[in-house]
């Protein structure tokens, strides 16, 4: 190898130890990797990577959601190039169609009241800056893509966040944070979702995003007044 140190730590540390931490699964890491390459645009490494999600757990259903969902949070060219990526490997490990995510589905039922409190802030802040953004935002991303079935909540939004933080896009992850952490993600597993990162997606874009989950944390344990 060009770089012997870096095979050291990646086989040493990286696989040895940080895979092996115990505050998130072996599954989830591989969520949280494949979703972070995907977001960075590395296929290079992603073969190896959805080989392991699938030995891990991770159903050939949900690799292919997690691939549609980040075309949206990650840029359509993105997710083209791991969808090819994933049919290679796919085809290695005899995984048909049939255990894929269908194009179409029968959505979850829409919390119609927390969405059209979303919606109407969206539409008051930015309506008139982007009327586009704002439709499709509210008709496919919340009306549509999260409400697909393939993916759980928690993990979708465990996705989300994931890319957010890889990308160094950290304003919008208080929501979806928040909205992972309503899902069922403990703090103790976000948390470890950063260590995580740091090594696929780089201590800048880590502590950039650590401030972020800070204030999440601090706003959902404080107490509340009056009660």
């Amino acid at each position: 190898m060009a770089a012997p140190a870096l095979e050291r730590y990646t086989q040493d540390l990286l696989l040895g130890e940080i895979w092996k931490r115990p505050d998130l699964s072996a599954r989830d890491r591989s969520i949280v990797t494949v979703a972070a390459i995907i977001a960075r645009n590395q296929p290079v490494e992603l073969p190896f990577y959805l080989g392991r999600a699938l030995d891990n757990g991770v159903k050939p259903a949900e690799i292919s959601e997690i691939i549609t969902h980040l075309a949206f949070y990650a840029g359509w060219p993105n997710a083209v190039a791991a969808a090819n990526v994933a049919s290679a490997v796919f085809a290695g490990r005899k995984i048909g169609p049939d255990q894929l995510a269908p194009a179409s589905v029968v959505l979850l039922p829409l919390d119609k009241a927390a969405e059209d409190k979303r919606a109407n802030m969206v539409e008051q802040d930015y309506g008139k800056v982007a009327p586009g953004v704002v439709q499709y935002t509210a008709d496919v991303l919340f009306r549509e893509l999260w409400l697909r079935p393939g993916l759980a909540a928690r993990d979708r939004s465990m996705v989300t966040v994931t890319a957010l933080v890889a990308s160094g896009q950290v304003a919008q992850v208080p929501f979806h944070l928040n909205r992972a952490m309503d899902k069922g993600l403990a703090e103790k597993q976000a948390a470890e979702m950063l260590t995580h990162l740091a090594f696929y997606a780089g201590w800048p874009n880590v502590f950039s995003a650590m401030p972020v989950f800070k204030d999440v944390f601090a706003k959902r344990s404080a107490p509340v007044i009056g009660k």
